[in-house]
């Protein structure tokens, strides 16, 4: 047995597990990330496939796609994956983990019972396949993100399977009396078009469709796997009886193709099945309970709670019960929202546990809320908010809870790494521009240079929020400090238009909304020039940027009273777009 000891262990290495786990060992939490999968990703890796889904609603909603980690993660792909390789996606989630200091990532390492000590989790077991070693881990905080809330089950954390009656939390979409159902778990396929026709031979052991049976599934793009291929939540559980939900899906995809190249003209006599999965893509089982239980009035009416840290915006997207079972109910109920919501703190620790997080679909939500919160960008925002929050816990030594009292620490932290919160704004004491006056040579109508410092790092309704200008113009601009100081960081956000998608999918539809690259708003060059009394006293020539979010630190302090960007390059656009300036006396994690 080989005992390991770290300030915070993550279980679970999917979107949400990946960004809390990244986000406590940047601000200098000793961490680890427990994942029993060969890769990090869950989801969004390449054993599922299912594109990111956020706020922003497939593009719908113009400004609200997630930044931060996740962010962070998809500029990557856009700049080193054109051609959308899974095989390339998975390199860049993994190494965002394996090469982050304070963090020791552990793959094919399954967890499978806790130790507990006057009601908080002690340890954590598990055993990892490849090198035939078992483990325990020891902490004092710990995370849940293994997608069915295993950790807070072992550790007797309360938690609730199903849906909600009507009348729990005033919910109008929810049934009239409560149930066990939940949404059902999908595969999904990949095909290409070989160019010549492609014969397909029905396995025996698929599954039979008409058209009939497919009438309220759509399934005209014969490129790419369907979410209405989905089973369990009723009949089956979708945790006891997974075993049993991969091969009826199995039988269920190949019975779909086989309709789709043998059942009738769908303009696939060319395509040839690349690619299916073997791995269910699971939406619901558990949901931990937290001091404050998300529910279908905070999404719907666009709630900003006080304690917000991360924010929600896909629809409720409740599916059918027993899924492609149900053959005379359409697959989902859509129910779009007017605007985004936030999502407070105490959904995202346990009640009665005291040392746990938990972030990802089981986070403490009504099976209504769920159906808006569970999509993976959501959860990422909400795992970068778990793991700053462990971060805090630990510098500090308190609890989970205890966090609750220094949310204003923990939601300027958040900002300050490029999340978004809606109805926060930057109010941080340490940035040394947040008393300074800006100016600019250029300026495009109503994107004045003084937009950079409104606190809020992103266009919000008529608000836009940034300094714009022709990049033919050869603009700069000049934040004014209020005293001289020595300034040793400087933060910069830039556009990488967030009313478009840059998620990697193996959709068609979805791809065909992308640019193939780094997005042509971002600024590829620029210069920082700090000046003290009108004279430039240095100078820092930055090239090759593909991120929205860019830190830089000085090799030592510069003592100045204005910093100057000048010399703009983008990846193409005609416009240079600057959201936001920091400076900061020295550098910080994130």
């Amino acid at each position: 047995m080989e005992r390991l000891s770290f300030d915070f262990v993550v279980v679970g290495g999917g979107m949400a597990g990946l960004c809390a786990a990244i986000a406590a060992a940047r601000h200098g939490a000793r961490t680890a990330l427990i994942h029993a999968r060969p890769m990090p990703g869950g989801n969004a890796g390449s054993e599922i496939r299912m594109h990111i889904c956020g706020a922003d609603d497939h593009m719908r909603r113009p400004n609200a796609r997630e930044t931060g980690i996740v962010e962070e993660i998809l500029l990557e792909h856009k700049r080193r994956n054109p051609t959308n390789s899974y095989a390339v996606f998975d390199s860049i989630l993994w190494e965002k983990a394996a090469f982050c200091e304070n963090l020791t990532l552990f793959l094919n390492t399954c967890a499978d019972g806790v130790t507990m000590r006057e009601g908080r989790i002690e340890s954590v077991s598990a055993y990892q396949q490849t090198t035939e070693k078992r483990m325990t881990f020891s902490a004092p905080l710990f995370a849940d993100a293994t997608g069915d809330g295993s950790l807070g089950a072992w550790a007797g954390a309360d938690f609730t399977v199903g849906r909600e009656a009507r009348s729990a939390y005033g919910e109008p979409h929810a049934p009239e009396r409560a149930d066990r159902c939940t949404m059902g778990n999908s595969l999904m396929f990949k095909a290409r078009d070989a160019g010549h026709p492609v014969p397909f031979v029905k396995p025996a052991w698929a599954n039979t469709y008409t058209e009939h049976d497919l009438r309220r599934r759509i399934h005209e793009d014969v490129t790419s796997g369907y979410w209405w291929v989905e089973l369990g939540g009723g009949r089956y559980n979708t945790i006891d009886d997974a075993e049993v939900l991969r091969d009826e899906l199995l039988r269920a995809v190949y019975g779909v193709w086989d309709h789709i190249k043998n059942g009738g003209d769908h303009g696939a006599q060319n395509m040839d099945l690349e690619w299916v999965g073997v791995l269910p893509g699971k939406r619901e089982s558990r949901r931990l309970l937290g001091d404050y239980v998300l529910c279908e009035a905070d999404c719907a009416q666009g709630r900003r709670f006080a304690d917000a840290v991360a924010y929600g915006g896909w629809p409720m997207d409740v599916h059918t019960v027993e899924g492609f079972l149900n053959d005379s109910d359409d697959p989902t109920v859509w129910l779009r929202l007017q605007d985004v919501y936030t999502i407070p703190y105490r959904c995202y620790y346990s009640r009665n546990i005291p040392n746990l997080f938990m972030c990802g679909r089981i986070i403490s939500a009504s099976h209504m809320a769920f159906a808006s919160a569970r999509v993976m960008a959501t959860c990422a925002v909400g795992g970068q908010a778990v793991g700053t929050a462990a971060a805090i816990a630990v510098r500090r030594g308190i609890l989970p809870r205890e966090v609750g009292a220094h949310i204003a620490e923990l939601q300027q932290t958040l900002l300050r790494d490029d999340c978004y919160i809606p109805g926060i704004a930057n109010g941080d004491g340490d940035d040394l521009l947040r008393t300074a006056r800006a100016s600019a040579s250029h300026a495009l109508p109503g994107c004045g240079a003084e937009n950079v410092l409104s606190g809020v790092a992103r266009t919000v309704g008529e608000c836009a929020n940034c300094w714009a200008a022709p990049a033919a113009d050869d603009p700069s601009l000049t934040l004014r400090l209020a005293a001289p100081a020595d300034v040793g960081e400087v933060r910069l956000t830039f556009d990488s238009n967030l009313s478009r998608e840059i998620t990697i999918s193996i959709n068609r539809e979805v791809l065909g909304r992308q640019s193939e690259s780094t997005p042509e708003e971002l600024v590829r060059a620029c210069s920082l020039v700090f000046e003290l009394e009108g004279r430039a006293v240095c100078r820092k020539a930055l090239d090759g940027l593909t991120q929205r979010h860019c830190v830089v630190r000085l090799d030592q302090p510069v003592r100045c009273d204005a910093i100057r960007l000048e010399d703009f390059r983008t990846h193409g656009a005609q416009v240079v777009r600057v959201f936001e300036v920091r400076a900061y006396a020295q550098g910080h994690e994130g």
